[in-house]
């Protein structure tokens, strides 16, 4: 047998524009290898609706392997004693896969992987699948770089791939593991690439026009949205394919599409240069802030805080395992002021329901949303005025809440004030509004908070943005004016 090439697929699940398939395909007889790692699926971020689109598009990704000459090859385990079979069994020359910003468990996995390749004398190719830098030493020059890695000519499928004899591909597991709990989601998008590229036509021909105007809403957002977040996370489609897809067409809703492609690898960056984010807050004032409450967070996670909205979006998230943006950052901005709990803990419901769930961006924002970056500007959610700005007449709070489904429309953001027996939310939202912004402010003011936000500044803030150092602590407004345009609380809708 030749040189064998093993081509190891996590979160790339496609054959088109995947640059280690094509480049193992070049130098050998490939090993196409997926690895169901029960571990990883233990993990409390991971959910059974994730568990589903990725093995739809798994059982896609090994059909259009099996039509290049190999099928995908499938196996349940740790993925060292894996890896450590094939050397044993046909011996490895190289080690294939994109670079992966994954969740902590992961990190630690590759670590492990790194020094397993190393020993064994086998060299680990990792090529870059969004525009995210490994090893970055400055923003700076950030985003002509991930210019240049989009306009980079996207890789053909391999010409063939020649079959391994007497290799089982191996089945595809119903669960991954017995641990994961049962997740009903009946309303979530599939998986695989087919689907993927039909989503992205049907944006581009049909929707895109409207995209500006249809994304904050969430009765307009399910439907106005590219709803491509799920297959961009599971790289069934490529950001390249993406964005040089949106490159051929024109209008508004283009230009704000392709911005929040851009600002897609910018969170994640973040998650690159610091893996710590995902546990820890940015700013070291911000820490052991706020107390978990096992009764607030259970009411929340269900949809049965009291607040119309609120519940209307969250029981609209567990049903579909997707919810426009904005209405994300005012689930969790209420989680994290209105109710003070922590960001992790509101943050790892909000994980296991996203189909979508991209570690880089998701942690990022949990803490953005939380306060705890202390580089952006304070944004606390009105949810009631939330709910009259995007919902006026209250057609997704009864779709959802069809317990309010006979409280008048005057009434139906606040029921409580109608009186009749209706129950106030578990928190007045106004006053807990207030006393949150009051901590915030006096931590902001507090000796010595300046100095650590200018180094966050440093390392993660955009450049795009041109917020200078000296900025970014004292001289926001105690208002919590709307950021500009360009500033990190721009939308991700996607």
């Amino acid at each position: 047998m030749a040189a064998l090439q093993l081509v190891w697929f996590k979160r790339d699940l496609r054959v088109i524009d995947h640059q280690p398939l094509q480049l193992a395909a070049e130098r050998g007889v490939v090993l196409p290898l997926y690895v169901v790692e029960h571990r990883l699926w233990e993990e409390p971020d991971a959910s059974e609706r994730q568990w589903l689109f990725c093995r739809e598009s798994l059982l896609e990704l090994r059909r259009a392997l099996a039509a290049h000459g190999q099928p995908l090859v499938v196996r349940c385990g740790d993925v060292l004693e894996v890896f450590e079979r094939a050397r044993r069994q046909f011996g490895i020359d190289a080690l294939w896969s994109h670079e992966e910003t994954g969740n902590g468990w992961t990190y630690q996995r590759d670590k492990r992987v790194a020094v397993w390749a190393r020993r064994h004398g086998i060299p680990w190719r990792e090529i870059p699948q969004f525009g995210v830098t490994r090893r970055l030493r400055s923003r700076n020059g950030w985003a002509k770089r991930w210019e240049a890695q989009m306009a980079e000519p996207i890789t053909s499928s391999p010409a063939g791939l020649v079959a391994l004899e007497g290799v089982d591909p191996g089945a595809l597991p119903k669960r991954p593991c017995a641990e994961l709990p049962p997740d009903v989601c009946p309303e979530r998008q599939r998986g695989g690439r087919s689907l993927a590229l039909l989503e992205l036509g049907d944006f581009f021909e049909r929707r895109a026009s409207r995209y500006q105007r249809a994304m904050s809403s969430p009765n307009t957002a399910f439907t106005g949205c590219s709803r491509l977040s799920a297959y961009l996370a599971w790289g069934c489609v490529s950001m390249r394919e993406v964005l040089q897809a949106s490159r051929s067409c024109r209008g508004r809703g283009i230009t704000s599409f392709e911005s929040r492609l851009h600002w897609h690898c910018h969170f994640i960056q973040k998650l690159e240069d610091q893996p710590a984010i995902e546990f820890s807050d940015f700013h070291p004032f911000m820490r052991d802030l706020r107390e978990s409450d096992a009764a607030r967070l259970e009411a929340w996670s269900q949809g049965m805080t009291g607040v119309p909205f609120v519940d209307a979006c969250m029981r609209a998230l567990r049903s579909h395992g997707w919810i426009n943006f904005r209405m994300r950052a005012m689930l969790m901005s209420f989680a994290s002021y209105n109710l003070w709990l922590p960001w992790r803990d509101s943050g790892l419901h909000l994980a296991r329901q996203f189909v979508d769930y991209e570690p880089g961006i998701h942690w990022s924002q949990c803490q953005m949303q939380s306060g705890s970056t202390s580089i952006n500007t304070i944004r606390i959610y009105n949810p009631i005025k939330q709910g009259m700005d995007h919902d006026p007449e209250g057609i997704f709070i009864r779709q959802w809440c069809p317990e309010l489904r006979h409280v008048p429309a005057i009434h139906l953001h606040e029921p409580w004030a109608l009186g009749g027996g209706m129950p106030p939310p578990i928190v007045d939202v106004s006053a807990s509004m207030q006393q949150a912004k009051d901590r915030i402010w006096a931590i902001r003011r507090s000796a010595g908070f300046d100095r650590h936000a200018d180094a966050i500044q440093r390392k993660h803030g955009s450049r795009k943005a041109g917020l200078k150092p000296t900025t970014v602590g004292r001289r926001v407004p105690r208002s919590g004016a709307r950021s500009k345009p360009h500033s990190e609380q721009l939308s991700l809708e996607l």
